[in-house]
């Protein structure tokens, strides 16, 4: 039952991979976009339906025009690396949804949510810019395919545990499930997300300086989420997310080199 176990898994990790375009590193794909931005498309539309969405004002104007900025940038950016074509399938939409919730996403395929209760930290258009471009940056990087089908890995490690101690008691069995489920989210699946955040961070901040946005507002977006948050988080170990103090200076000293980034577009003064 092991070696089957291992070898279904060589197979899969194998067969099964994508690249990053904006760090040429091969990543896990185990449900590829012909069948994942489909699935996205349909619950983006079902969400729209479920919820408020504002149409027609300020706010809701300012949250078409900054995406429309950044998915332009994507698109130089891409095309000028070699990736022309990468976008082709994307349906970009930008939504404002009247909702308390500090939140905004990027489904797989370019279908953004903003919520008004975002807003407020945002504090304006560069501070939407730098949401923009970090939720925009997880759907290039292909995050979310790669968070589902790490999530698939654990799953069928899961099986492979339970497989291998169904001989012990059932005490022993659950003692060796719960540990296995411990050690692959501290040390596998928390890890991992946090590096597709910081990714994602450093993605954003490129798209927002091609995008005529100042990248220092990153940085001071995040003080305002410290302060709005109380500074209250659980230890970066136990978190999805890098705290706020790794992410605060992460991003200063990143602002440079977005800056730089831009200026091979001809962009060097920002909003």
């Amino acid at each position: 039952m092991k070696n089957i176990f291992y070898v279904f898994l060589l197979i899969v990790l194998t067969i099964s991979c994508a690249t990053n375009p904006f760090t040429g590193k091969k990543t896990l794909a185990f449900m590829p976009n012909s069948q994942l931005l489909p699935i996205a498309f349909a619950q983006y539309d079902q969400f729209l339906l479920d919820n408020k969405v504002l149409k027609g004002t300020t706010d809701a104007d300012m949250i078409t025009r900054v995406g429309e900025r950044i998915s332009l940038a994507a698109e130089r950016w891409l095309d000028a690396n070699n990736y022309q074509g990468y976008l082709n399938n994307y349906k970009w939409e930008y939504n404002l949804v009247d909702d308390e919730s500090i939140n905004a996403w990027c489904m797989p395929g370019g279908k953004i949510v903003f919520y008004t209760g975002i807003l407020p930290i945002a504090a304006g258009e560069s501070g939407v810019a730098a949401i923009m471009g970090h939720e925009v940056a997880h759907a290039l990087a292909n995050h979310g395919q790669q968070r589902m089908s790490a999530g698939m890995i654990q799953q069928v490690g899961a099986a492979g545990v339970a497989a291998v101690t169904k001989e012990k008691s059932s005490v022993e069995q659950d003692i060796w499930m719960q540990a296995y489920g411990a050690g692959t989210s501290v040390g596998g699946m928390l890890p991992f997300s946090r590096s597709h955040e910081t990714e994602a961070d450093q993605i954003g901040l490129y798209l927002m300086a091609i995008a005529g946005y100042n990248p220092d507002e990153a940085s001071r977006l995040w003080e305002r989420m410290k302060t709005n948050s109380g500074d209250k988080a659980p230890k970066e170990f136990l978190s999805t997310h890098p705290s706020n103090d790794s992410r605060i200076s992460n991003l200063k000293s990143l602002a440079k080199d977005a800056k730089l980034e831009a200026s091979k577009y001809g962009v060097t003064s920002f909003k």
